[in-house]
């Protein structure tokens, strides 16, 4: 029988995809079958599974921290904001609908559908199924329309466990709060909270969780530290820092990257975390300006127009900042945008920045592949491509910006201005090297030492849980 374990959360970012991954690493590590699973993800950072389709980088990481290969049931819905109020919605790693979030709702017995056979298709496979929930547990007005935390946690009869960020403050009102909005039916599975992201001697807190206790009726599963040296691929671009101005990189080269409003895999830039996410002109110049990939390339084109950063580009550019592009950042550079069958927007036409001589078509088919590629030095890495797009480039005679392993030609690489589809080409620190750009050496992803900082909580968590 498969026993399913529910991670909730008092909030977004409160540790819950940090917590579902530690957790996968540990029963991995013991010998357990066990997979991760979460229902539906809203985030731009994606990545392609080997059998096709896309899902979230968060849920990726997990399948990996399991020993598994990602694939499209373990984030049966992914939520791709594409405008204020809309999203492309993928189903089972495909392209579905776009649509409203009143629209979506609409949808609820299709999709709730969708998340329980994605569920049953797991639970066939193995003994423990660790499911994230979205956002903050406990939200009354939503729970009619809820396919991802407590509606689905209770369908299955999952025992959960709270998750709160004692970092950002509220600690006591987020967790006595989120348990005071509970239903008896949810408030019966819960069996523990945690305390999470505590800084310094935790004994500190000793009364504190007394109190937390004592006002829930609810155990501590423990109070876990701030791990700031593990680093796990973030879920989504609220992770982004905040920095107002730029320092240099450990080889002295300063770096600005454009902050889109529908910016989407963002962890292509994790190497660079002094890099100063800009959205709007900035006085001091820079020696590396990138152009992010987005979930609408128009759109965010129009926007950065809107926002002068078009002819601060021009201008970075000519006092010798080099311009890089991915995926829509790439596209940007050409001389026009066409979207005939309005795929990201309802502007059916743009004309580039001009940097490069091409012009991009985006079709109704997605590209969404891992692929391997070799730089013009001669080193391999493998990289991702999620994309409508299709670039034609007008001159032959410029350099790609890699070749795959089949052969062919990508990119482009011209005269400080260099244009790339690969997702995760610059995770590598070999590829930033050999554009100038060196970094500090940095910790891996690293799923034993996840294992190690949840095995100080695990014999307490045995008790609770399994």
């Amino acid at each position: 029988m498969t026993k399913p374990i529910f991670i909730g959360g008092t909030s977004s970012h409160a540790g819950k995809s940090w917590m579902t991954t530690a957790i996968c690493a540990w029963l991995h590590r013991r010998g357990v079958r066990v997979a991760a699973f979460k229902a539906q993800n809203m985030s731009n950072n994606s990545y392609p599974c080997r059998t096709g389709g896309e899902i979230g980088r968060a849920q990726v990481a997990q399948a990996w921290a399991c020993g598994l290969e990602p694939e499209p049931v373990m984030n049966p819905i992914l939520l791709k904001p594409n405008s204020d109020g809309g999203s492309q919605v993928v189903v089972n790693g495909k392209v579905w609908k776009d649509l409203s979030a009143r629209e979506y709702y609409a949808h609820h017995g299709v999709l709730r559908e969708v998340v329980m056979n994605a569920y049953a298709e797991l639970a066939a496979r193995f003994d423990v199924i660790v499911i994230e929930g979205a956002g903050s547990v406990a939200e009354p007005n939503l729970r009619s329309f809820d396919l991802v935390n407590l509606g689905l946690a209770t369908a299955l009869s999952a025992p959960w466990l709270l998750v709160g960020d004692i970092e950002r403050g509220g600690i006591f009102a987020s967790i006595i709060g989120t348990v005071g909005l509970l239903t008896p039916e949810e408030r019966l599975l819960l069996r523990a909270f945690a305390v999470n992201k505590f800084r310094g001697d935790h004994t500190l807190f000793d009364e504190g969780r007394q109190i937390l206790e004592d006002r829930t009726g609810v155990p501590c599963l423990g109070v876990f530290p701030y791990a700031a040296d593990i680093h796990i691929d973030d879920e989504d671009s609220l992770s982004i820092p905040e920095r107002s101005q730029p320092s240099p990189t450990s080889g002295g080269q300063v770096c600005a990257i454009v902050r889109f409003p529908r910016i989407s895999n963002s962890t292509d830039f994790r190497l660079l975390p002094e890099a100063c996410w800009i959205t709007e002109a900035r006085d001091r110049n820079v020696d590396f300006v990138f152009l992010p990939g987005t979930k609408n390339t128009i759109g965010d084109l129009e926007w950065l127009c809107a926002q002068g950063l078009d002819e601060w580009l021009r201008a970075q550019y000519r006092r010798g900042a080099t311009i890089v592009g991915i995926c829509g950042g790439f596209q940007m550079l050409g001389e026009s945008i066409d979207d005939p069958h309005g795929m990201e927007s309802n502007r059916r036409h743009a004309a580039g920045l001009g940097f490069l001589p091409m012009k991009t078509t985006l079709n109704q088919q997605k590209t969404t592949r891992v692929v391997r590629a070799c730089s013009p030095k001669g080193h391999s890495y493998q990289a991702y491509e999620i994309h409508l797009g299709e670039t034609i480039m007008e001159q032959a005679s410029l350099s790609p910006f890699a070749i795959l392993e089949d052969g062919s030609r990508e990119g482009v690489r011209g005269d400080r201005v260099i244009g790339t589809y690969l997702h995760g080409a610059f995770e590598d620190p070999a590829v930033l090297a050999e554009l100038g750009i060196v970094t500090e050496p940095r910790n891996p992803s690293s799923f034993e030492r996840l294992a190690d900082w949840f095995t100080p909580f695990a014999s307490r968590f045995e008790e609770l849980f399994l």
